[in-house]
């Protein structure tokens, strides 16, 4: 798999899950765009990236992607780099504790489907455009397969990545005509720093195995897990609207 002149901007790419995509992606030749919250840890793993390639080949940008004043910077300063994006990965995301549904207060709720709907609104009004003047490109989100099989403690994180991953659908069958393939890529909770929120209890070998025992594979998901799916996606030219479960056999 080659994506040797292929420019990436992923959202949330300063750790976990994102931050292991733009790292593939780079290791393949892709131009990456490291967009976080985080300006310090967005420019460290632009920098490891440059270490690791022995190129120029990654820039960090501050933006909050629940703004859309942010995302069109970071989409100009992506632009000014590298060129227009062929792959956006809708990364970044949020949680409320693991807890009863009425204890999440609805700042929390706002945040929660801010970060994980609304930022993809604004990304694709931003970004779609350019993308079909282009000539086409990728659009990965990252959903959950809490969206397709939800347990009790999450059930307003599980109702927006069920908005997440039906909403991928769609987009894929309305942007088919510009060449813009969408997939969702769904993973089982993962060793991250949102562990402890999903777990709703504290990270110990104890409370890990309760959740273990619900994943066939028996290990949470890790990084390269999802970054596996991400490069799958990004190069399979003839793959859109597809909800992929990376979960070790969770959604069975």
């Amino acid at each position: 798999m080659d994506l040797t002149g292929k420019v990436a901007l992923i959202t949330g790419a300063a750790s976990g899950f994102g931050e292991a995509i733009a790292h593939r992606y780079a290791g393949l030749g892709a131009k990456v765009v490291i967009v976080d919250l985080n300006e310090e840890k967005a420019n460290a793993v632009a920098d490891a990236i440059g270490a690791a390639t022995g190129v120029e080949r990654a820039i960090g940008v501050r933006a909050d992607v629940t703004s859309r004043a942010d995302i069109d910077a970071a989409l100009a300063a992506t632009v000014e780099a590298f060129g227009v994006p062929d792959i956006i990965v809708n990364n970044a995301g949020y949680t409320h504790k693991n807890q009863p549904l009425l204890n999440v207060d609805e700042a929390t709720f706002d945040r929660i489907l801010n970060v994980n709907i609304k930022a993809i609104y604004h990304m694709v009004q931003a970004a779609v455009p350019m993308m079909r003047d282009h000539g086409g490109g990728v659009m990965l989100n990252v959903g959950s397969v809490a969206g397709i099989r939800p347990r009790p403690g999450l059930t307003w994180y599980n109702g927006s990545k069920g908005a997440t991953n039906m909403l991928s659908k769609s987009l894929a069958v309305e942007l088919a005509p510009w060449k813009i393939r969408v997939n969702v890529i769904c993973p089982v909770m993962g060793v991250t720093g949102m562990l402890e929120d999903f777990m709703g209890m504290p990270d110990t070998p104890d409370n890990r195995a309760k959740f273990l025992s619900s994943i066939p594979l028996g290990r949470f998901c890790e990084p390269d897990d999802v970054a596996d799916a991400a490069v799958y996606l990004a190069t399979s030219e003839f793959i859109t609207g597809v909800e992929l479960p990376v979960d070790g056999g969770r959604v069975i």
